[in-house]
């Protein structure tokens, strides 16, 4: 790899410009003082922290702070938005795959922990079987329960708010403090109601709606998946529907696939919550999967779909192994580049060298997503326009334009959120809570 791909331009403000404040940047204001302020007992967490029963643990570290969000949700002022600051080790430690060093009280193995799930009692030990429906990880536990109060909820590590850019040894690397308060900005403006940005390229009537499928933790059944579908239009707005587990999942071709009802089920519960949320008539609904739209799957969108709009199934993917394009100089290829194998096939380039940086500002050699036309009728180019517009529409960050469109790249922490809390039986419509 060329090493001029990851040297930043010498005006470091081109990359990271200056954040001249929340109210300048999105023109509101943003109150120093909270509606209410509630500061944990360090110990408590800690403590609970160190538990070795990774259920019991996430579950008595997320309890504190479900409290706080409870008091305020019940206040007589509007509460927009909750700020939950965490410190680095508490996060550490209650992640899915977390190694607790010093671990206190007894470890109990996976069959244990999935009979007490199961909702059968221990005659020695006594414990909540609700704890073990609940995600492990802290994050996806805490946005999933916090749900029931209607307050989006922003998790910021306490290392994030560390005031300058300098890295000592076995500190987490930051970006400069500047980028920070771009993208804590931005994902706090959206979640406390705003639109940070709309896309000059909106057509009315439109919407794209991603598919998300997430398999269960039981080894047993490694074809049960949960499936849901994230509703975006290009002003922004977003809507997040779950359907329904089932054998989704197939290990011989790696994909997800639903049956006609599944798929039916699916998009008009996602139409009726958008209906309910927007109401405002569609035109045009495109289909965006990772995996292939079957001819079954298809008919059940179909069937879902009001006749009077067109519907279009879309399979987009990142093409690791697929072609690379190089140009002259040290740069990669430009990002936006389109490449239409034919009218129904092509290689979009949403990542690689941004002129108005000057810069590439990725770390590998840009791969292309492979777009693919697989149901109804569009234009090749404009779909390939809709999804790098799509690449903007990420609110939890500021930048300008991820690698892949918000309804593939948002769809593994939604599936992660609905299917690791699956008793969670109210979760929100709105995008979000998910973020």
């Amino acid at each position: 790899m060329p090493r001029a791909w990851t040297q930043a331009p010498k005006d470091r403000t081109r990359i990271w410009p200056v954040f001249p404040g929340f109210e300048t940047a999105f023109g509101a204001a943003l109150d120093a003082n909270p509606v209410r302020s509630h500061i944990l007992e360090q110990t408590v967490l800690d403590e609970a922290s160190r538990i070795a029963d990774p259920h019991r643990r996430a579950s008595e570290v997320v309890a504190p702070y479900l409290g706080a969000i409870e008091d305020a949700s019940s206040l007589d002022e509007s509460v927009q938005l909750v700020i939950c600051v965490v410190p680095d080790d508490l996060y550490a430690r209650c992640r899915a795959k977390s190694i607790v060093p010093q671990a206190i009280g007894d470890r109990v193995t996976k069959t244990d922990r999935k009979r007490r799930g199961s909702g059968q009692l221990d005659l020695y030990e006594k414990y909540d079987p609700e704890m073990y429906r609940l995600s492990v990880d802290f994050r996806r536990q805490l946005k999933a329960r916090a749900m029931v109060f209607g307050i989006p909820v922003q998790i910021i590590r306490e290392s994030t708010l560390k005031l300058n850019d300098d890295v000592e040894l076995g500190e987490r690397r930051l970006s400069p403090l500047s980028h920070r308060m771009w993208n804590l900005g931005t994902a706090i403006y959206y979640k406390a109601g705003g639109k940070p940005w709309k896309l000059s390229t909106a057509r009315d009537g439109v919407c794209y709606i991603g598919m998300a499928f997430r398999l269960t933790d039981d080894v047993k059944a490694r074809t049960t998946a949960c499936c849901a579908a994230q509703l975006f239009l290009n002003s922004g707005d977003g809507i997040v529907f779950r359907g329904r587990m089932g054998p989704w999942y197939s290990p011989r071709d790696r994909q997800f696939h639903l049956d006609r009802r599944a798929a039916q089920e699916l998009l008009e519960g996602t139409l009726r919550t958008y209906r309910e949320q927007e109401g405002k008539p569609l035109t045009e609904v495109f289909l965006h999967s990772r995996s292939e739209i079957s001819d079954e799957e298809f008919a059940g969108y179909r069937a879902a779909c009001p006749s009077s709009v067109r519907l279009v199934g879309v399979r987009v993917r990142t093409e690791r192994a697929g072609p690379r394009l190089f140009r002259k100089g040290a740069m990669p290829v430009q990002r936006g580049t389109f490449w239409a194998l034919n009218d129904r096939t092509g290689f979009l380039f949403a990542s690689g060298f941004k002129a108005r940086l000057g810069t590439y500002d990725g770390w590998e050699t840009p791969a292309p997503l492979r777009i693919d036309i697989q149901h109804g009728d569009a234009d090749v180019r404009q779909v390939a326009q809709d999804i790098l517009g799509l690449t903007k529409l990420n609110y939890n960050a500021c930048t300008m334009g991820d690698s892949q469109p918000v309804t593939v790249s948002f769809s593994d922490a939604v599936g992660e959120i609905l299917v690791a809390n699956p008793t969670v039986m109210t979760p929100k419509p709105q995008f979000k809570f998910y973020i």
